[in-house]
């Protein structure tokens, strides 16, 4: 794998990367406006702004970057009236006029574009969206893939199978079934959605009072916009008035919502090619922007493209420091260490200094094969050290040893009086412990400090840290090591670049402390959260991560097989029902086959007016009773069994340990959950047969067992907690199954009366009410009336009144507080709690009753996981703490300990917490994963 170091894999988005595109086009007017209200605004020393500016050239760099399209257009708005305007001349009347500080920054955006060698198009009389939606029809009819990078939701109307939505500074995506998934209608019905709730930023009429969730059940329920203007008679009650008072309008709002797929436009998708950029414009641009990253990619990489970022040069040695000016025009004294004087002079800084700043440059992301390159030291701000100690490249100079360099850190790294701070510190923990060094003193971790200050404010790597809370554009990665096949191993990078990129993380990581730490510290809740749980944790993930698991592939190697079998056994039953053989995974011949050959009923439609063979069509029709849409997606979920797991796993089983090794994020969910990665582990099914057949594989070691310890319905125990509700209060405490207690609560029953299926429906109320799940949502996951829905969510709350009560205060806090807390204090922010969308604050309002004990619930068992580590530690018993997933520790025991351990792992998991009711946790044993669970 690439090097890279610790810094820059701090976090793992848990959204999806764009995969490579023939075709992107880039909504630059729109982004120029989110950069400008979401960055930092930053001046160079004119006190020209340059914050938008710079964050839209960045977004544009990363997605060519992720993409490498063949064809790339960067759409702006044209200045002038457009067509919606005369349509209508109050057309975005509400909006108030472009800020000077953004229009000035306007006109050098469109010059380094076009200087970059990238076509700019602007089209009189028209909105971007309406050329981005001609271009990726165009694009679309020539069978090229394409991406709209917008972070617009009119624009989810022209996502079909070939055209898809990312929002880069989110880096999500929408395909057909994410669009539905977010917005409740497919794409073909976002104009009429977007028709009936109006838009008050552009000020396009609706209808008064319709939100999303009115939007989506009249769609649902009368299939369209001139469904619902037919039939708006038997709307009833109030929203009922406001829609027939809004007929006349609906169809002006749906020509404003449309965008148009046929302007006239001169260049097809396949014109849009990008030409050699013009060095030197842009050199006199980013002198004068002042981006340091960008005259450095320019300086630095003569060969290829000129927006491809590499690290400049010359970066003197020994003794000597160089000066590099930050944005804010502060030098920064960065030292190579190649002496032994040098070295020991830097060694006796780290003796006397209180804090200092660790961080290693390796040869790969995987900390199981990471060799150490370099380590960087910092010991106040604007001052750091690189010692780099394996660099091979030709004609490197003389380094010291690696052994030299670690044999003479290791007792300062390996001294608990020795306070370090680092940036994922994880990371460096794991690979010193391949070196040998036990590293203890962890003192401070910019990414955890930043996540546990605001864990939605901003992604928790480095980089992003340096730009908003130092205001610094920092040296990637890729700035000095390159991109894809080409990049090089930090081994082979020449120190001239590869030091200052080094020693600037360290000296970052230290400012960063000294930004961020006063702001927690001044929160006592804040910093009780960092120093009992989250820096704790540390330790215990690189331990259990170091562990790994052991998986049988021989097992899996079996399952794969049989899953080949049953999906070519599905492939011919798919066909002899077809009539014909086609590619399972082809929408176009998928659709040939439904529609023209078996004709098929139409679901949907494409934006383009084709009937639809998305996900959400495919399953409507498996539960009409239609076979060969049934078989389609058995045969999708054998096929993404095998490749995510059965095939898979055999290959990261590590050569050394003869184990799987994932890696635990910290810092990515936001409401204080781990996730997992390089495997997924939390994400392995258990509800299906198959699934289950997969945890099977996960097994101990010989003379060992598994054991699986389960908290039991912990977030329905936290709610009663949380709201003190008198019934479930005695529910809990007399050990009653909660969802028979509920269904007898809410039906007048007694708990011996309730049949299986109310027991279900009280579960699906139990658990949905504390994810936010409307009447409608119940209804739909019951297959139920609405109005039966609403009947028990009424008697619900009618028998658990502190539960509504809870909800109530839990919402007026947030809006008050713009945030809401765990019980151990653990804070997640809401931004969009007093939000004038309805759909965005309701969603802020869902997360705010959910995520005090989501977020409750994974401070629990970060609690106790620390306890258990610590118990291990302490007493040394034959036990391994091995995974963690969601609600569960999964360990490899003794046989002989498996009494004794069960019963130590369960009282320290229970006593993790004192809650008003009792925690219950349920321990497995078996010769697998799958036989403990």
């Amino acid at each position: 794998m690439p090097a890279q170091s610790s810094t820059q894999s701090s976090t793992q988005s848990a959204t999806q990367s764009p995969a490579h595109y023939p075709v992107v086009l880039i909504d630059a007017s729109g982004y120029l406006f989110r950069a400008y209200h979401a960055l930092p605004k930053l001046t160079n020393s004119r006190g020209e702004a340059t914050g938008a500016l710079v964050g839209v050239l960045n977004m544009v760099r990363k997605l060519i970057d992720e993409t490498q399209p063949e064809h790339i257009g960067v759409v702006f708005d044209a200045p002038g009236r457009t067509f919606r305007e005369e349509l209508y001349s109050d057309y975005k009347a509400n909006r108030p006029p472009m800020p000077d500080e953004l229009r000035e920054q306007l006109g050098p955006l469109k010059a380094i574009i076009q200087a970059m060698g990238l076509p700019l198009i602007e089209v009189p009389k028209v909105e971007a969206d309406d050329v981005i939606g001609t271009l990726a029809t165009r694009a679309a009819e020539q069978g090229l893939a394409t991406l709209i990078s917008t972070g617009d939701k009119d624009m989810a109307q022209l996502v079909d199978d070939r055209i898809t939505l990312v929002n880069t500074m989110s880096n999500s995506l929408l395909d057909p079934a994410a669009v539905e998934a977010k917005f409740g209608v497919p794409p073909e019905r976002i104009v009429d959605y977007l028709s009936l709730m109006g838009d008050s930023i552009d000020n396009i009429p609706g209808v008064p009072k319709c939100g999303p969730k009115t939007a989506v059940k009249w769609i649902a329920q009368f299939g369209d916009l001139d469904g619902v203007i037919a039939h708006a008679d038997e709307v009833k009650g109030k929203i009922g008035e406001h829609l027939r008072a809004s007929l006349e309008q609906l169809p002006l709002a749906r020509q404003l919502t449309t965008i148009k797929r046929d302007v006239p436009l001169a260049l097809a998708p396949t014109d849009l090619q990008p030409t050699a950029p013009d060095r030197e414009a842009l050199r006199g641009w980013y002198q004068r922007i002042e981006s340091r990253r960008l005259l450095a990619t320019l300086e630095a990489n003569g060969a290829g493209r000129d927006d491809d970022p590499t690290q400049p040069g010359a970066q003197p040695r020994g003794d000597q420091a160089t000066q590099n000016g930050s944005q804010q025009g502060t030098a920064n004294a960065y030292q190579t260490i190649l002496t032994e004087a040098d070295f020991d002079a830097w060694i006796e800084r780290l003796r006397q200094a209180d804090l200092w700043a660790f961080d290693t440059e390796t040869t790969a992301l995987d900390y199981m094969r990471a060799e150490i390159v370099g380590v960087s030291l910092a010991v106040s701000a604007h001052e750091a050290a690189y010692i780099p100690v394996a660099h091979a490249y030709p004609g490197a100079p003389d380094q010291l040893s690696r052994e030299r360099v670690l044999g003479a850190l290791k007792p300062l790294l390996e001294d608990p009086d020795h306070a370090k701070v680092g940036q994922n510190l994880k990371f460096d923990m794991s690979v010193c412990a391949r070196a040998g060094i036990r590293m203890q003193g962890i003192a401070h971790d910019t990414m955890l400090e930043s996540y546990v200050l605001d864990s939605t404010a901003t992604r928790h790597d480095m980089d992003s840290l340096a730009s908003k809370y130092l205001g610094e554009q920092t040296i990637h990665f890729e700035d000095i090591a390159g991109k894809g096949a080409k990049q090089l191993s930090f081994d082979q990078i020449p120190l001239e670049t590869a030091a200052p990129y080094a020693a600037e993380d360290a000296d970052i990581t230290l400012r960063l402390h000294q930004a961020l730490w006063p702001r927690i510290e001044a929160e006592p809740g804040l910093a009780r959260i960092y120093r009992e749980i989250e820096l704790p944790l540390v330790p215990v993930l690189s331990r259990m991560e170091r562990t790994g698991v052991r998986v049988d592939s021989d097992e899996l190697e079996a399952q794969s097989q049989d899953l080949a079998e049953r999906a070519a056994a599905l492939e011919e039953r798919a066909y002899a029902e077809a009539g014909a053989r086609f590619n399972m995974g082809s929408p176009k011949q998928i659709g040939a086959i439904f529609f023209e050959q078996l004709q098929l009923p139409v679901v949907a439609k494409t934006p383009k007016g084709a009937p639809s063979t998305s996900e959400a069509v495919l399953e409507k029709l498996a539960e009409d009773g239609y076979e060969l849409p049934r078989l389609i997606l058995e045969h999708r979920g054998l096929t993404k069994l095998r490749s995510t797991y059965t095939d898979k796993l055999p290959a990261m089983i590590h050569p050394e340990t003869g184990r799987v090794h994932t890696s635990y994020h910290q810092a990515v969910a936001a409401t204080g959950r781990l996730s997992s990665s390089d495997p997924n582990l939390q994400n392995i099914p258990i509800r299906s047969e198959d699934g289950r057949r997969i945890r099977r594989a996960f097994v101990p070691e010989p003379g060992m067992r598994m054991l699986a310890a389960d908290y039991s319905q912990i977030e329905l125990r936290i709610m009663a907690h949380l709201s003190g509700d008198e019934r479930l209060l005695a529910a809990f405490a007399a050990g009653q199954d909660i969802h028979r207690a509920t269904a007898a609560e809410i039906l007048g029953l007694s708990p011996e009366a309730v049949t299986s299926e109310q027991r279900r429906s009280a579960k699906a109320i139990n658990f949905g009410l504390i994810y936010g799940m409307s009447a409608f949502g119940l209804a739909r996951q019951l297959g139920i009336e609405r109005q039966e829905a609403q009947d028990y969510v009424d008697a619900y709350f009618a028998r658990y009144p502190g539960v509504r009560a809870f909800m109530d205060e839990t919402r007026e806090q947030a809006r008050a507080n713009r945030f809401v807390e765990t019980l151990f204090g653990r804070r997640l922010h809401l931004t969009n709690i007093t939000h004038s969308n309805h759909q965005l604050r309701s969603a802020a309002e869902r997360t705010a009753i959910n995520a005090p004990m989501q977020g409750t619930a994974a401070d629990i068992i970060k609690r106790a996981m620390i306890a258990v580590d610590a118990w291990i530690a302490r007493e040394q018993p034959p036990v391994r703490m091995i995974m963690q997933v969601h609600d569960e520790l999964v360990f490899e025991v003794a046989e002989e300990a498996i009494e004794r351990a069960s019963e130590r792992i369960r009282t320290l998991m229970e006593g993790a917490a004192e809650l008003a009711v009792p925690l219950l946790v349920e321990a497995g044993v078996g010769a697998n994963w799958d036989e403990a669970h």
